[in-house]
């Protein structure tokens, strides 16, 4: 355990310092995101923080091929894979958050890169339930690409608040390493090196070292760069311990253990696939690209029921950290105290949704502004 507290110390240390620098490159070279319609913040903002979040992920990539304990995981292109897709994904975010990307060109990137990954070794292979196993190759590849562009679009598209994305994923990969930090624990006597916990482990540190900048109000923004980054590197840590480890093996009752690695992602990264799935469907039922953006997400409704900013970041996260410890607790519990769990930690989460809004009886009585003072920009919006 010290050896991974060390390097996320290292990946948070990184992005902490070197995210400044990013900031002022960004300022130099006027690469700003303006104050638009749907957007929340009053003054245009740079947006190069994804830069910033390589460095640290490869800062700590670096470091930690030369600590015995995860020299290991060298020898396996998995690694490499993982380093060539952060690289790649950011170099499409830096030119989209540059030039503003139309949205076919980018999920053609997208869809490239993630191609390239699996093709490179990172590829679900099998579904533990029922010992499924992927038949081809071609159908490893396409699952996997389909995994890690959904993925990628869904922090992307939760990215509309200070703070916001970063916060959810850094609970999200929090949960995740976690769990696979206890998994290798449970099946592995030898060693407790992981690859998807180390993965983890980076992620929550890059995390943590940017939300210094980034939580509001922001001095910076992660951009796209930023934000399918972090979608990609957390589908990667899904896909390499899905699939790979028999939970069977745990010891507990045959379909919940089973379950957990196809349960795990779903539910860490709830907030964001359930955004991105709603998000979609309501713009192609209005006809609109589902790329469109929107005041409509979950964001903007906490916002327009009148939470402030930083309140609806924090009770994002809290949902988010509601279902991380759900998932983490399936690998111990079984189901009557997990339902339990679901329903006491559920009422908590709403009570405080619900009763910390200062604007909700003037939203509903007295026909008030939807949108708050804190909430608009400068045009008044």
């Amino acid at each position: 355990m010290k050896a991974y507290l060390l390097l996320g110390v290292i990946a948070c240390a990184i992005t902490f310092l070197v995210t400044p620098i990013v900031r002022r490159i960004s300022l130099a070279l006027h690469v700003l995101t303006p104050v638009r319609e749907r957007d929340v913040h009053q003054v245009p903002t740079p947006r190069l923080g994804g830069v910033a979040m390589l460095c640290g992920l490869l800062g700590a990539f670096l470091i930690s091929r030369q600590m015995p304990y995860f020299s290991q995981f060298y020898a396996d292109p998995q690694v490499w894979a993982l380093i060539f897709g952060s690289i790649a994904i950011t170099v499409l975010g830096v030119v989209d958050d540059v030039y503003d990307l139309n949205w076919w060109t980018k999920l053609s990137g997208q869809v490239l890169i993630a191609a390239a990954v699996a093709w490179q070794g990172i590829q679900v292979v099998s579904f533990p339930i029922f010992g499924m196993t992927i038949p081809s190759t071609k159908m490893s590849i396409l699952i996997t690409v389909l995994i890690i562009v959904f993925s990628t679009n869904a922090v992307n598209f939760v990215d509309g608040l200070d703070g916001l994305a970063a916060g959810i994923t850094l609970i999200g990969a929090g949960a995740f390493f976690i769990y696979s930090y206890l998994l290798i624990r449970l099946t592995n006597a030898q060693s407790y090196a992981s690859f998807a916990a180390m993965i983890g482990i980076v992620i929550v540190g890059v995390c943590l070292g940017f939300l210094a900048s980034n939580f509001h109000p922001a001095t910076i923004f992660m951009g796209d760069s930023g934000s399918m980054l972090l979608g990609l590197t957390i589908s990667c840590m899904f896909i390499v311990v899905t699939g790979q480890i028999d939970p069977v093996s745990l010891g507990t009752s045959q379909f919940l253990p089973a379950a957990i690695p196809l349960l795990l992602p779903l539910a860490v990264m709830a907030l964001p696939f359930a955004d991105m799935i709603m998000a979609v469907i309501r713009r192609l039922a209005n006809g609109q690209s589902p790329f469109k953006p929107d005041r409509l997400h979950l964001h903007h409704r906490l916002l327009k029921m009148g939470h402030s900013h930083r309140r609806a970041v924090l009770v994002m996260y809290l949902w988010a950290f509601y279902f991380s410890v759900l998932a983490v607790c399936l690998l111990k519990l079984d189901w009557i105290p997990e339902l339990m769990l679901a329903m006491l930690g559920g009422i908590i989460c709403l009570i405080v949704t619900i009763s910390y809004l200062p604007g909700l009886r003037s939203y509903y009585s007295q026909g008030a502004d939807p949108y708050p003072r804190h909430v608009r920009g400068k045009d008044g919006r």
